[in-house]
């Protein structure tokens, strides 16, 4: 039946930098998980990306949310709304809030049952009447293309906005499951630190994004792939005279050591712990990175320099765990889902 047919499945990626929604297999929404509400109403102004442009420009009118934090949900009413202007974004216009909306929602592997009932009723609260919940890593695997239901391991690394979600898997399930509250947020507020600390200037968190995707780096030494300096313009946090400093990818990946050090210590206790016939299988093929942060310049060389393992960026790495919740929408009978 049609998209807009009474019965309407969509599946979610709800993460905590970007939210995508994808229906028959399209991606019809990808937008940055912020809303903007009025402060005296809690009505609901923007949201995804025209919500992030408001952000940290505000009046005292206007509050923009960002509803997920560490990749689970910090207010829920402001999650509520979010997911509720997403799918209306996704309908175009038309009502989607019927009782026939089914719904896949990508989730971290850490999330406790309070986390997960917060997402469920987010969900429901926004129309949905048949929800499954999948974690992220098994969706990623899947999005990625691999095939998660044969008797073999295959290892992920998805690196989201909020948490850094780290899987072995087999059989269709996740044997071993390692979730780490590390990620791009985390990256983003080691620069902001390191040009408070170094530079003496104020950088906000949008800045510190852009000085990342520009010039952020896991390695010192990128050869040929080094990109040019990034100038950035900013207030002096002392005496507020405007400054202009240029920023090179050396510097950027010295003040990131701290947190991928924690990385690889997680994907290390990931590896420790599994078994020794899966172990062999991951050897042989290799450690697959996704998420956002899977495209820090030189993580996957420093990663199987370090390791003795090979690590493969997937390819649209940023929309692995949405396409795998799109799969899994498709064939429900062939996955385990978090009721």
């Amino acid at each position: 039946m049609g998209w807009f047919s009474l019965n309407r499945e969509i599946a979610m990626d709800l993460g905590t930098a970007n939210t995508i929604i994808i229906s028959n297999g399209k991606i019809v929404v990808d937008e940055p998980s912020v809303v903007a509400l009025n402060r005296k109403t809690e009505q609901m102004i923007a949201v995804g990306a025209k919500a992030k442009e408001m952000h940290e420009k505000t009046n005292d009118n206007i509050k923009t949310v960002r509803p997920l934090r560490d990749g689970v949900i910090a207010d829920f009413n402001a999650c509520e709304k979010m997911i509720r202007g997403l799918i209306k974004m996704a309908s175009a216009g038309r009502s989607l809030f019927t009782p026939s909306l089914k719904m896949v929602i990508g989730v971290p592997s850490g999330s406790t049952e309070v986390e997960l009932r917060a997402v469920r009723d987010s969900a429901e609260q926004a129309g949905a009447r048949e929800i499954y919940l999948i974690y992220e890593p098994l969706a990623a695997a899947v999005g990625i293309g691999l095939d998660v239901l044969a008797p073999e391991g295959n290892m992920v690394v998805d690196i989201g906005g909020g948490s850094t979600e780290i899987a072995v898997i087999s059989l269709g399930g996740i044997v071993v499951n390692k979730s780490q509250r590390v990620a791009g947020d985390e990256l983003t507020a080691d620069i902001q630190d390191h040009m408070s600390r170094q530079h003496n200037m104020k950088v906000s968190e949008r800045m510190a994004e852009r000085i990342k995707i520009n010039v952020g780096s896991a390695l010192t030494d990128l050869g040929d792939e080094a990109p040019e300096d990034y100038v950035i313009s900013g207030p002096n946090k002392i005496t507020a005279l405007p400054m202009e400093v240029a920023v090179c990818y050396q510097e950027i990946a010295h003040c990131l050591e701290k947190t991928i050090n924690k990385l690889e210590t997680a994907v290390l206790q990931a590896l420790e712990e599994t078994p020794p016939e899966l172990y062999a299988d991951i050897v042989k093929k290799g450690i697959w990175l996704s998420g956002g942060g899977a495209l820090l310049r030189g993580l996957d060389k420093r990663l199987s320099n370090k390791i003795n393992i090979p690590f493969h960026v997937a390819e649209d790495s940023l929309h692995c765990v949405a396409k795998g919740t799109g799969i899994a929408l498709k064939n429900i009978q062939n996955f385990s889902f978090l009721m």
